[in-house]
């Protein structure tokens, strides 16, 4: 993190910046330890340092709070995949990546998982869960669309129903990774997932691998 070079001091963008991954952190806290109905603006604070005023400043509601968490626990979830092309390669290379990344799921990814399955259930929830999930079924459409296009996906593929069972499918294994650890091994899960979709989705003879 850099300075302002002439008072050696935190600029106001970093400082904000640190303030609210401070909040988010918290919120992700709380909510791991006690779901939703555990989030409360003042109880962000407290546990994060600040007053309910910092955390009103910074995000005005509840809502804004979960929505900024929902944002924060998937942007960039797995790195790399801004720079491919939409295509089966990087299809796959998500659905490994993605299983991979649970390995390691930190407390604002376990939020995220808990807030995911209260979503069908709590309005306060819904919309912005289904948003997440529709700009990620979003990306998946577009992976099999180039992959149909340029010749590697099959054509009978349907999109649709492909991103909507990869989701369906990933969100499942991570909700397993959360409730019971021991029993997903993410490294050799991640191959299986990956070869299950390559077969599926792949024009390649299967036998010739």
């Amino acid at each position: 993190m850099t300075v302002d070079s002439s008072t050696g001091r935190l600029t106001q963008r970093e400082r904000r910046e640190r303030t609210e991954s401070a909040l988010i952190t918290a919120a992700a806290e709380l909510v791991v330890e006690s779901g939703l109905r555990s989030l409360t603006l003042a109880g962000v604070g407290e546990r994060a340092g600040y007053s309910r005023g910092i955390v009103n400043h910074h995000f005005g509601s509840k809502q804004a709070l979960v929505e900024a968490l929902a944002l924060a626990t998937q942007s960039g979830f797995v790195p790399g995949m801004d720079g491919r092309e939409p295509g089966l390669d990087r299809l796959l290379a998500l659905v490994d990546g993605y299983v991979g990344k649970l390995a390691e799921v930190g407390v604002t990814n376990r939020a995220f998982l808990v807030l995911w399955a209260e979503a069908s259930t709590a309005p306060e929830l819904t919309e912005t869960f289904r948003r997440r999930d529709e700009a990620f079924r979003s990306d998946l459409r577009a992976d099999v669309a180039a992959g149909i296009a340029a010749g590697t996906v099959r054509p009978e593929a349907d999109p649709d129903d492909v991103a909507v069972a990869i989701v369906g499918q990933l969100r499942g294994i991570g909700l397993q990774r959360l409730l019971d650890g021991d029993a997903v091994n993410t490294e050799r899960l991640r191959r299986t997932v990956a070869d299950h979709w390559r077969r599926a989705l792949s024009t390649e003879d299967p036998t010739r691998r």
